[in-house]
């Protein structure tokens, strides 16, 4: 792993509150040059919500989100180009073919036809679709539309590569595909952010993972201290934020 002494991405006291539910109470992290961040905790922690505020997708934050040295809050997009995104859930252009999608993607980061039509046949072939990359999205199963847009976001070889629950609907050779594409990636001193509510998957990915409690807590486990006693406490308070938010909760009580 090759990482610098600047943090790529730099939080201080996120918060994020949509009506009368504060999602996030007060987050701080500091993620690095080539460091492949899991980023785990239960459904509805504010996985999701934290991610779409780095990338600009929502608004309306407290406190401060600095990436590549920027506060995004200046309003520049320029970081957006530097930067690739799987959602957990994405609409495509299905009348299209992949060939299409992925030059016209590829286009929209400023890559020539040629150049991004190479680069997607080439992945295309690691995935093993090849053989439908003149074929219309329509005709594509769910992990063959994930695989795309897998695709579509290394076009453009960003410098952070955020992912969210990345995996879904893959095979186990693809899923093995993608842990090597990561791995050389985070090699030549990419950044990955991968949220995930699966602990498996994110322990065999990760150089570093970061738990969210609740949108407040956070504990951090770096790749040397990966060993099955530290997963079992990391297991242990996703357990415990798990039972106490329902033990509180107004539905428990009721």
């Amino acid at each position: 792993m090759n990482t610098s002494d600047e943090a790529v991405i730099s939080i201080r006291n996120l918060r994020m509150r949509f009506g009368e539910n504060e999602v996030l109470k007060g987050i701080d992290m500091d993620i690095f040059r080539g460091q492949i961040i899991g980023y785990i905790g239960p459904n509805g922690a504010g996985k999701s919500t934290t991610v779409k505020l780095m990338l600009g997708i929502l608004d309306g934050y407290e406190g401060e989100i600095r990436i590549f040295g920027e506060d995004i809050r200046n309003g520049g997009v320029e970081y957006k180009r530097r930067i690739g995104y799987v959602p957990e859930s994405a609409d495509v252009y299905e009348s299209l073919t992949a060939q299409e999608y992925l030059t016209f993607i590829g286009e929209l980061y400023g890559l020539d036809h040629e150049t991004a039509d190479a680069k997607a046949s080439r992945l295309m072939s690691l995935f093993d679709i090849r053989d439908v990359y003149t074929a219309r999205i329509s005709t594509y199963s769910k992990g063959m539309r994930q695989k795309l847009l897998i695709i579509s976001s290394l076009l453009h070889d960003p410098d952070i590569l955020f992912f969210d629950e990345p995996m879904s609907g893959l095979d186990a050779n693809s899923v093995m595909v993608f842990k090597e594409i990561m791995s050389s990636l985070a090699a030549r001193g990419k950044t990955i952010f991968y949220s995930s509510h699966i602990m498996d998957v994110v322990e065999k990915i990760s150089s570093r993972i970061i738990l969210l409690n609740g949108g407040t807590d956070l504990y951090s486990l770096p790749y040397s201290c990966r060993s099955s006693y530290s997963y079992a406490v990391l297991s242990y308070f996703l357990l415990r934020s798990s039972i106490r938010s329902y033990w509180f909760s107004s539905t428990a009580k009721s």
